[in-house]
């Protein structure tokens, strides 16, 4: 089950954007039975909780909580962890536009260039990565990160195209 809550002052974000992505990125590790639950807030919100569990008090654009880490991770198998999203870092990254290479599969590699510039792109990209934070990717090496933003990007492919 994927759960989605909207607390930002953007009521109008298509929270199906967000289901599509947490699903595609489940079903790409099959894990499409595990929850997920994804909060879209704003920059106070996610500073008050980047500062409290990551000790940076600064705003971020994704945060994720994975429930599978610690003594009580066996507790619930299925319950992956929750997601933060802020929308208002969110759009700041469409702003500048960045650009990345998606690919359809290992067995199709042409890629196409995706160029971040609408806030349901950004927010996809975004909720993707926290699913493989969830998952148990990291990038705090460059070995780690090759292989997360290849996977990130990978799965981004699957995507309908907006």
């Amino acid at each position: 089950m994927i759960r989605v809550t909207n607390t930002s002052n953007n009521t109008t974000f298509d929270v199906e954007v967000i289901h599509n992505a947490v699903l595609t990125t489940l079903k790409a590790h099959n894990a499409e039975t595990c929850e997920v639950s994804v909060l879209l807030t704003d920059d106070v919100d996610i500073k008050h909780l980047n500062r409290d569990y990551r000790g940076v008090d600064a705003p971020t654009d994704v945060l994720a909580f994975a429930m599978r880490e610690g003594e009580e991770g066996h507790v619930n198998p299925n319950i992956l962890g929750d997601l933060v999203i802020s929308l208002e870092t969110a759009s700041r990254h469409v702003a500048t536009s960045h650009q990345f290479s998606a690919t359809r599969s290992s067995l199709e590699p042409e890629k196409r260039e995706v160029t971040c510039d609408s806030l349901e792109t950004e927010v996809a990209l975004l909720a993707i990565h926290g699913v493989l934070h969830l998952l148990g990717y990291d990038h705090q090496t460059q070995e780690e990160a090759t292989v997360m933003f290849e996977k990130q990007n990978t799965i981004f492919g699957l995507l309908p195209e907006t």
